[in-house]
């Protein structure tokens, strides 16, 4: 399989990724490629992905918008560690659900523990990256980065 087939099927996998773990309808725009630095605002996790391909999937919102996405899960609206706790959590719900959905297209993909980051930050270091917007419906927004290194 080829590195651009990878990529589609790792893209196609997040977005059935994010529809099976986060209860909330959801619109998702197309993904479009992006250039260093990404820069985060206020909150994110991010975790790597090694086999197939290797790269990072960032998952960028505000505490706003992820203490909402955890009070519905969890029934409890999140704030301070245990927000950051979440969304460390989220990550590794949406990557993890993400290396079973490629692995029945023949992706062979694992994740590393998730780094949750707090506040604005520049990440440099990435080859190529695709920016995928999620808008929640009545919750915010999400945006999802894959970073893919060669």
């Amino acid at each position: 399989m080829t590195a651009s087939k990878h990529i589609q099927t790792i893209l196609n996998g997040t977005i059935q990724s994010l529809k099976s773990v986060i209860p909330f309808p959801m619109d998702i725009k197309s993904p479009s490629l992006m250039v260093q630095p990404f820069e985060q605002e206020e909150m994110g996790v991010l975790i790597g992905i090694i086999g197939d391909i290797k790269g990072r999937i960032i998952i960028d919102s505000t505490s706003e918008c992820l203490s909402s996405i955890g009070a519905t899960m969890f029934g409890m609206p999140l704030e301070g560690e245990m927000l950051e706790s979440f969304t460390g959590e989220l990550g590794n719900m949406v990557a993890g659900n993400l290396c079973t959905v490629v692995a029945r297209d023949g992706v062979e993909v694992d994740i590393t523990p998730p780094t949750v980051i707090v506040g604005k930050t520049k990440l440099f270091g990435f080859q190529h990256a695709f920016k995928l917007p999620v808008e929640l419906a009545n919750i915010g927004n999400l945006t999802i980065i894959l970073t893919i290194d060669e």
